[in-house]
């Protein structure tokens, strides 16, 4: 019976070389000279650093460059609401990168395949929904849709068996 799998993974290494290509841009940029101007990672976690909030919004736009030029997709960062502040003047902001589909996204998603009426069966298994059916065409179809209708957060589909 052949099946695939939907999930929402961040290739690790793309993201620490996009986190380097950033850093050395903004060493480089005229507009951060003398400022304290970085983006530090820890595992899926990223902090920013910057002078002041507008100095921030700069780093993160370099960030959001560098992430969509190493192919991963911005969605799956969940930024802080508001900077902290740290020593002095200078200011943070964490930003964490989802990985792997939360359990609302994986319910809608199930709901989605179901009330779609495709003959299909999908099931959530961790952060992975797993769809299985009968013909291949069928299982074209289930990603056609759900490519469409689900937005929030970006999809690969993988381990597809025949």
């Amino acid at each position: 019976m052949p099946s695939f799998d939907i999930v929402s993974e961040v290739d690790k290494q793309e993201l620490k070389n996009a986190v380097d290509q950033a850093n050395k841009e903004i060493a480089n940029r005229f507009d951060f000279k003398g400022s304290d101007a970085r983006v530090e990672q820890a595992d899926y976690v990223l902090t920013v650093y910057a002078d002041d909030d507008f100095k921030l919004d700069q780093v993160r736009e370099v960030l959001n460059g560098k992430l969509v030029k190493r192919g991963i997709d911005v969605r799956c960062l969940d930024a802080a609401e508001k900077s902290e502040k740290v020593s002095g003047n200078k200011v943070k902001l964490q930003v964490k990168v989802r990985n792997g589909i939360e359990t609302e996204v994986a319910k809608k998603l199930v709901k989605l395949i179901k009330d779609s009426k495709l003959k299909v069966t999908a099931s959530i298994q961790g952060e992975v929904v797993r769809v299985s059916g009968a013909k291949k065409d069928v299982l074209q179809d289930c990603i056609a849709l759900a490519r469409k209708s689900i937005d929030e957060v970006p999809l690969q589909f993988q381990n597809f068996r025949d």
